[in-house]
């Protein structure tokens, strides 16, 4: 397990804390917890409020979360290791791995039936998959759509079904844009993990373990919580009013995506969303991708891995958020390339995402620095509190920079 010690002074976190807290004191938060480094040195580690609000368990580093969306990095990492060892390249058709994928269908735009469609005018890339440029949809943003009609019916979250049952059902599907024309978050990391299946000739989980999390001693990390930690896993809210994210209330909320979800094993090997994890496992996993000691890939590729890949211009969006502008896509999260209103003015360059219950890390080469935010929250990747977590991380480096120069 990784040391969570913090082995460089002269920061001071108290209004990041003050901050937090107060998230937890209004009802908006059971409890967060987080990890700051600067280079790879812990500049600040804690945790505030409840990992079990009901019983006042105090919310400790040890605790395990569900990822949801940080599963992410870690499949785009797997990819990216079968990239270095040349079993694929970036710009590879799909279907020269899962034929099911090749000769696409693409939706005409404003059409009201999966019907309505022309040729995908090229194939679908692994770099397309990988920066969420592929064609494909989610169906969770978008609601009265064809294509989240059709994929809910069909089943394609079904967390009964395997991974390569899933490619079946996208088989038949249309994408909703031409591949490489544009950017809407998808199933495309899901798929990634099947296509890691296929080139290792290993199960998604069992290729990861061997490649990822036994090299980094990622001890808590998998598809389900052991029934000997099930007393570490976290409980999981939802907020009062998901249109109003500032509007204190909590309720339990567990049982989610479903019945029993991260408690026992499931067929579905979700690359998009199906790991649960902690904050040492996530401090080894972004340590692994920093200079200054071993590294899970080669800096070339990490380099890559954190540069642009969509066209000058083009922004990524959310049905609920619109447009982002200023922020990017990379083979494995989000890009700052233009700080917003809610972001501080050192973020420029940053690579991140996280999950939709609030887990999040960030990695900022400009500034050196790079962090870990875990808390549960429905709906929390976008809420307040993480926003002005990292503008408090981000001056709390500063002003100790200034003082000590």
């Amino acid at each position: 397990m990784e040391d969570l010690k913090v082995t460089a002074s002269g920061y001071d976190f108290k209004p990041a804390r003050a901050a937090m807290q107060r998230y937890v004191d209004d009802n908006l938060l059971s409890g967060i917890s987080w990890a700051v480094l600067e280079g790879r040195d812990l500049v600040d580690v804690n945790c505030v409020g409840w990992a079990d609000k009901e019983a006042e368990k105090p919310l400790r580093t040890d605790h395990i979360f569900r990822a949801f969306s940080n599963t992410k990095l870690i499949t785009s990492c797997a990819a990216l290791l079968l990239y270095e060892e040349g079993k694929l390249e970036l710009d590879d058709p799909i279907e020269r791995f899962i034929p099911q994928l090749g000769n696409r269908k693409v939706l005409r735009p404003g059409a009201t039936s999966l019907d309505d469609t022309e040729p995908a005018k090229s194939s679908i890339t692994i770099r397309q998959l990988l920066s969420h440029s592929s064609g494909l949809s989610y169906g969770f943003f978008d609601p009265g759509t064809p294509i989240y009609k059709a994929l809910n019916e069909r089943g394609v979250h079904n967390p009964m079904t395997t991974l390569a049952d899933m490619v079946d059902v996208l088989a038949d599907m249309p994408l909703v844009y031409q591949p490489g024309t544009s950017w809407e978050y998808s199933l495309a990391t899901d798929v990634t993990s099947r296509l890691v299946e296929v080139v290792s000739g290993q199960r998604f989980d069992a290729f990861i373990k061997a490649r990822i999390f036994d090299p980094l001693g990622m001890v808590d990390t998998g598809f389900f919580v052991p029934e000997q930690n099930h007393n570490r896993l976290v409980g999981y809210y939802a907020g009062a009013d998901v249109m109003a994210p500032m509007k204190p209330g909590l309720t339990r909320f567990d049982h989610s995506p479903f019945p029993g979800a991260y408690l026992k094993p499931v067929p579905r090997l979700s690359g998009g969303g199906g790991l649960v994890t902690s904050m040492p496992d996530m401090v080894a996993l972004i340590r692994s991708l920093l200079p200054g000691g071993r590294m899970l890939l080669k800096p070339e590729t990490i380099a890559q891995m954190m540069s642009n890949q969509l066209p000058d211009g083009q922004w990524i969006r959310f049905a609920l958020l619109g447009e982002q502008p200023g922020r990017a896509f990379s083979l494995a999260g989000g890009l700052i390339l233009k700080p917003g209103p809610f972001d501080h003015a050192d973020a420029a360059g940053e690579l991140y995402w996280g999950g939709v219950a609030g887990t999040q890390w960030w990695i900022s080469p400009r500034r050196n620095m790079a962090g870990v935010m875990m808390a549960q929250r429905q709906m929390a990747f976008t809420h307040p509190f993480s926003f002005e977590f990292k503008r408090l991380a981000y001056e709390a480096l500063k002003q100790g920079r200034a003082k000590a120069a």
